[in-house]
């Protein structure tokens, strides 16, 4: 008899990108399961680079200090070029991480099996475990229009084989799914079986990568380190502990195989990948590794997937559905966070708080980025793979050439700067009113100082990925004209016409009620009581914010002339559950901010509850 179960969410893939998904469903209290096709995890090498917008994400589900402990971080970026003697030498230094609003102006470097054994350890403490080895054989989707439409329906059979230790035949599962979330790689089953076509090009450029121990004089090793010589380019990322990894231009008579014309990855062993470092470092010396890590060969392929769902019921994600190269640091990234824009959506949807059309807002969002990232990628990919320019090759990248692009991307290249466009869930109409706060990109990181105990509070510590809605409410001096204002919106908000009332949900369970009310008071700490306030604005003693200095005088203040906000208003600022501001509003346009959820979440039957 083939065992036969039902799933709301079947994850297919366990790197970073499926236990991303896994980990913030988990905490949603959704139903699902997660598959991967290995026996155990990453053993060593694969991705590392963490960027700071990543950190954020990771800081947002409480999963972020074992990073900022134990990863290597980079805050300079070295450059070399060709000098006059032959050799290589420094041109110069910059900040690794170039956006002015990054919360952590760094970008981490650890093995990329930590950081799945991070999100496996926190979803082994919830009870939940990767089954593997396990090996999806077949997928179908219904086609049937009204039971694609019906979110109560498990419209996707998928067929899995279990593996099993011996040469026994594999045992047979079908599993019956509502959504499948396909994280199965860059040479995605899920994606080949969809018949999702990968759109691009492979370039020439061929590259080696090792992780070492290095024994070496030279002087920027454990800095990110860009080097264009004229025996071709290297990129240095130093890693935790005393490990480094180098990216190494390779030429094509060294990998290929002269036979097939292909790329032999047998040819780039640990030692041929020394002896081109050795070239390309002189007259520094690399001598010997005292330990080789990981080592491998790639060509840069730049694809993105034509499209990242089947009828809103399957899903790709990750490298399944965009690929680049390693050396802008974005794949795993990308991956992450990819299924972070995805879980929060698939968690209300199932709820039945959220219409199914939600949905569509992810391929929408991460395909753009995908192709942004594709397009920088090409450009960065392109300078770096370039020769140099020197007197003999008057046409090669100039320094100053690769500089501006490094620091023109620098918004890009750590996350931060990722824009969505507008939508059924970033509405753009009032952004006049905190010019600043960009509707469509993440929070800005800020300190504030709580009203009750005057503790400095990092405002993206109060939007922790929960599936709410955080409505920041910047209610400006509490004047006692402008109580009158903020009591009134108050009134306002508890009328059960109201979009408070009418798409809030109580919590059950781990599913969290959908509002989350933080209150931000301009004005001085000693003067603020925080208890003026009313009972819907101060939903518990931690909600009120001030616009102030912490008691150092160090920490905190000017949020309201940084954003652009007038004290004598009260300004509405909606965080998505993913960390991204989708509206902002005044407090006249109570009907603007109605019709944004109105747009895609389901009114309650119950006329209303509290937040």
């Amino acid at each position: 008899m083939v065992k036969e179960s039902r799933v709301d969410v079947l994850i297919i893939g366990a790197g970073p990108s499926g236990l991303m998904c896994a980990n913030a469903l988990a905490g949603a209290g959704v139903d699902f399961r997660i598959i991967d096709n290995r026996p155990v995890g990453v053993p060593a090498g694969q991705a590392d680079g963490i960027q700071p917008r990543t950190i954020e994400v990771l800081q947002s589900y409480g999963l972020a200090e074992p990073l900022l402990k134990d990863g290597a971080q980079m805050h300079l970026c070295a450059f070399y070029n060709p000098g006059p003697n032959g050799g290589i030498e420094r041109t110069g230094r910059a900040a690794d991480v170039t956006a002015p609003t990054a919360r952590y102006p760094f970008k981490i470097t650890i093995a990329q099996g930590t950081i799945e054994t991070l999100f496996i350890d926190s979803l082994k403490s919830q009870g939940i475990t990767v089954d593997r080895p396990i090996v999806p054989s077949s997928l179908e989707i219904s086609q049937d229009p009204e039971e694609l439409l019906d979110p109560s329906s498990y419209p996707v059979k998928v067929v899995l084989d279990h593996i099993l230790p011996s040469d026994a035949a594999p045992e047979q599962e079908i599993v019956h799914a509502k959504y499948v979330v396909g994280a199965d790689g860059a040479h995605s089953w899920v994606r080949k079986t969809l018949g999702i076509s990968m759109d691009g090009e492979q370039t020439d450029y061929i590259w080696g990568v090792i992780d070492f121990i290095p024994d070496t004089d030279f002087p920027d090793i454990r800095n990110r380190t860009a080097i264009h010589s004229s025996n071709g380019s290297c990129m240095i990322i130093p890693r935790e502990g005393d490990k480094v990894r180098f990216y190494l231009q390779m030429s094509p008579k060294d990998v290929m195989d002269p036979e097939t014309g292909r790329v032999d990855k047998y040819k780039a062993s640990a030692e041929k990948l020394i002896e081109v470092a050795r070239k390309t470092f002189y007259p520094y010396t690399v001598n010997e590794p005292k330990e080789v890590d990981w080592c491998s060969i790639y060509i840069i392929g730049q694809r993105v997937a034509s499209r990242f769902s089947t009828h809103e019921r399957v899903f790709i994600a990750g490298d399944a559905c965009h690929t680049h190269s390693p050396k802008a640091g974005q794949g795993m990234n990308a991956s992450m966070n990819d299924t972070h824009n995805l879980a929060w959506k698939l968690a209300q949807v199932l709820r039945g708080r959220a219409d199914i059309s939600l949905l569509k807002t992810y391929e929408l969002e991460r395909q753009k980025y995908a192709q942004d990232l594709i397009d920088f990628d090409r450009e960065f990919s392109a300078l770096f793979s370039g020769k140099p320019r020197t007197s003999e090759n008057e046409e090669g990248v100039t320094h100053e050439e690769f500089l501006r692009a490094f620091q023109a991307s620098g918004g890009f290249s750590s996350g931060i700067g990722v824009h969505y466009m507008p939508s059924a869930i970033v509405e753009t109409t009032h952004q006049g009113c905190a010019p600043e706060i960009i509707i469509g990109q993440r929070m800005l990181p800020q300190i504030f100082v709580r009203a009750a105990d005057a503790r400095p509070i990092e405002i993206q510590d109060m939007l922790p990925s929960d599936t709410r809605f955080k409505l920041l409410l910047f209610v400006g001096l509490l004047t006692p004209e402008q109580l009158t204002k903020v009591r009134r919106l108050a009134e306002e908000l508890q009328l059960p016409t109201s979009f408070l009332q009418k798409y809030n949900y109580p919590a059950q369970g781990k599913a969290q009620s959908m509002f989350d009310i933080i209150s931000i008071t301009a004005g001085n700490k000693d003067d603020v009581n925080f208890l003026d306030l009313p009972p819907i604005f101060r939903t518990h003693w931690s909600k009120v914010l001030i616009d102030d200095t912490d008691v150092t005088g160090r920490l905190g203040g000017g949020a309201y002339p940084k954003f652009g906000i007038d004290k004598k208003e009260i300004t509405m600022v909606v965080v998505r559950p993913d960390g991204y501001v989708g509206m902002i509003a005044p407090s006249n346009a109570l009907e603007s901010i109605d019709k944004y959820f109105g747009s895609f979440l389901i009114g309650n039957e119950s006329g209303g509850v509290a937040p």
